[in-house]
């Protein structure tokens, strides 16, 4: 059942996690806001829609995915790099949230005075240690995750919503970029983790009819013709928007030291799927245990030797990169018939749609965004 449901738990927490570090620093700067629903319309949506339409055409994970893909559209192995990248954003998110998880609760034990007389990378290593080992339960921790992280939430909320000034500012290709970043980074376009969850219930779906050939047979030719890539997407991206817009008001809300603890815990149960993802994605060349023990050193490397801002920085490029990649390939070298028949549009002309925004849109407004963080790092 958990399984059923991963990529909506991942569409609902994302959010929630991520906003903090690309919302403005005026939290109502509309303009903002507005570049932010383009951005999801004209970028997040039509990457969703790729994911998932390869990993219906893959029947594999992303990295094992793109490796069948590549040899079906005779292409360079380079492309495969996407499945290489989608592990590793997953792994950077969450050393991010992990190093965000162990200022929190540092905080929080402070005010409680009970603060522990460690340095805060001790506490984000620990904290990580424990991630790593919820990894092993696969998706069980993300609606506890959830849970604990609304908990926290509703105890904010309880204190008061934060009053907040909303007011048009001007428009700028940094603000762009952050918008662009935001999109893509905080629904998970592009991370393979809807790519990853359709195919966790694909396998569900034949393990439970798989003792009977025949039923099994049955059930694959009955559902092929009612397969709708809309009906998996929409849901995905129309949660993610809402769930973004409740993350903008509650953004500069102010929790109590037990909803901190509440919220930040739940992170680290969030954070392990994340990691379990990755483990799986290196589980194709690796092995299962060298896969966790890989990731466990490069997540505990980053939370402990890199500093937060610049954590983000290197999600902000590594994941434009990847999803560079993946419009790249999705929109100009698969074929054609291919996605078609993947994505199923039930009119040609949102498949035309779909296939203008991939090939040009998606790339020029990647570029546009990568060109913005740079002027805003320079300047």
């Amino acid at each position: 059942m958990m399984i059923r449901y991963a990529s909506y738990f991942i569409a609902a927490l994302l959010p929630l996690l991520l906003f903090r570090w690309f919302a403005p620093v005026s939290i109502g700067e509309i303009d903002f806001w507005l570049l932010w629903l383009l951005a999801m319309l004209l970028v997040s949506l039509p990457v969703v829609y790729a994911e998932i339409a390869l990993a219906y055409r893959s029947a594999e994970a992303p990295l094992a995915g793109m490796q069948k893909l590549t040899r079906e559209a005779d292409v360079s192995t380079f492309w495969r790099s996407f499945g290489w990248l989608a592990a590793l954003v997953s792994v950077l998110i969450a050393a991010l949230v992990i190093s965000g998880a162990s200022t929190g609760i540092l905080a929080a034990l402070t005010e409680l005075n009970s603060v522990p007389n460690v340095p805060s990378f001790a506490i984000a290593a620990g904290l990580m240690v424990i991630a790593v080992l919820l990894s092993l339960l696969g998706v069980a921790p993300l609606p506890i995750g959830l849970g604990l992280m609304l908990i926290g939430l509703l105890l904010g909320v309880a204190n008061g919503l934060p009053n907040i000034a909303f007011a048009m500012t001007d428009v700028s290709l940094s603000e762009w970029a952050r918008a662009v970043a935001l999109a893509l980074v905080s629904v998970g376009a592009g991370t393979g983790l809807y790519w990853f969850g359709q195919n966790l219930m694909s396998k569900q779906t034949v393990t439970a009819v798989g003792t009977d050939n025949h039923n099994a047979q049955t059930t694959r030719n009955s559902a092929a013709p009612a397969y709708r890539a809309t009906k998996l997407v929409l849901p995905i991206w129309v949660l993610q928007l809402v769930v973004g817009v409740v993350a903008l008001f509650i953004s500069g809300m102010a929790l109590p030291p037990i909803g901190q603890l509440s919220y930040w815990i739940g992170v680290v149960f969030v954070a392990s799927y994340l990691l379990h993802y990755s483990s799986q994605q290196l589980a194709h060349k690796f092995g299962l245990l060298v896969s966790v023990v890989l990731t466990f050193v490069l997540a505990l490397l980053l939370v402990v030797a890199i500093p937060t801002n610049w954590l983000v920085g290197i999600l902000v490029i590594i994941s434009s990169i990847a999803v560079l990649l993946l419009s790249v390939f999705a929109g100009w070298l698969m074929k054609i018939s291919h996605l078609r028949k993947s994505l199923n549009f039930g009119n040609e002309a949102f498949y035309n749609l779909w296939r203008v925004a991939i090939r040009l849109i998606v790339p020029l407004a990647l570029l546009l965004a990568l060109i913005g963080w740079v002027m805003q790092w320079l300047s």
